[in-house]
């Protein structure tokens, strides 16, 4: 039991473990107190979009953090797999009754829709940099969210009909998917906080495992210096679409969860804004830092909706707060300190 507890937080797995029981501690705690007081409906509205934005969060983190690219086309995959999401659910209704398998097979299907579009990206955005990565990026997040917007899709006895543009629909007691500008409506509320649970869950198993196997340390590698990185052989193309993928993949999850939450949801909540707001998450978390991206993305996520009832004012507060914690992150004395208080407790840990 000695040499488990040992192992478990030994200095290559402490940020790993410390990460599962993080989530796994709130998790429990939440519960616990739904159970035993009665909380607010706003902060458990809150709960599974934290979630998503969390997968969100690590997935972009996956490729700013430790491929050292710049995207900022995060929300086209999110939007790739919520709509997909919402088309497969609404398909699948008539005979799958369960919520949970639906839930699933819902995911499933929508982060393979986004790994897909991300391989197919990967192709020429991958061989830029910089720059004139992030613009190319950006751009495919407005191309995604302008075809959606122009996407009308429904079902009935004959079977799929699909619209471009204009809704030419002529649906016989069947029912809309994609409606335009309005995007999906009336879909099924079949998400759950648990289930955000074990998709972040999922998602620290994936990003771990990849990031300590030969391809993540090849993809850090690529990151540090590429010169080097292609002397020793190492293939960068290969290395980078595969963390370009991989991230894609995670966001259609977290895009499909997101979308199974809402009755109604429109092509315009996947814009540019989105997309920043998530890389002020990852930003403001520490590249590279999966635990800083737990917390940071929670925290700023729920800020605005605490700040809410002081209106004007709380976007105000909420950049202040942004500003002021960055100076403070960013002071090397502050961190060293940070450093040592964690190397103590877990130094304390181990004896005992």
């Amino acid at each position: 039991m000695k040499n488990f507890m040992s192992d478990l937080f030994s200095k290559k797995n402490r940020s790993r473990t410390i990460s599962f029981l993080l989530v796994i501690a709130v998790y429990i705690i939440i519960e616990i107190l739904s159970k035993s007081i009665r909380i607010p409906r706003l902060f458990t509205s809150l709960l599974v979009p934290t979630c998503c934005y969390i997968v969100l969060g690590l997935s972009l983190n996956l490729v700013v953090g430790f491929s050292g690219e710049l995207s900022l086309g995060h929300a086209g995959f999110m939007a790739i797999g919520a709509f997909t999401a919402v088309c497969v659910s609404g398909l699948s209704a008539s005979f799958i009754t369960n919520d949970i398998i639906r839930l699933l097979l819902s995911i499933i299907i929508g982060s393979i829709v986004a790994g897909i579009f991300g391989l197919i990206i990967s192709v020429p955005v991958l061989k830029l940099s910089g720059d004139y990565l992030a613009i190319v990026t950006l751009a495919f997040g407005q191309i995604i969210k302008s075809l959606i917007n122009n996407i009308y899709l429904g079902f009935d006895s004959n079977g799929l009909q699909f619209s471009f543009v204009t809704n030419e629909l002529n649906l016989q007691n069947g029912k809309m998917l994609l409606s335009g500008p309005m995007g999906a409506t009336d879909t099924a509320k079949i998400s759950t906080f648990t289930f955000g649970i074990i998709l972040i869950l999922f998602t620290l198993f994936v990003i771990y495992s990849l990031i300590d196997s030969k391809y993540g340390r090849a993809i850090m590698a690529a990151r540090d210096n590429r010169i080097a990185a292609e002397s020793i052989g190492i293939n960068i193309s290969r290395t980078k679409t595969l963390a370009f993928v991989t991230s894609a993949i995670l966001a259609g999850m977290a895009g499909a969860l997101y979308a199974l939450n809402y009755s109604t949801l429109q092509p315009a909540k996947f814009d540019f804004n989105t997309s920043i707001l998530v890389l002020v998450y990852v930003v403001f978390g520490g590249l590279g830092n999966i635990n800083g991206t737990i917390i940071a993305t929670t925290v700023l996520y729920i800020l605005p909706e605490l700040l809410r009832s002081l209106q004007d004012y709380r976007m105000l507060i909420y950049a202040i707060v942004l500003i002021v914690v960055m100076q403070i992150t960013n002071s090397a004395a502050l961190k060293q300190k940070a450093d040592k208080i964690v190397k103590q407790i877990f130094k304390k840990g181990e004896r005992e």
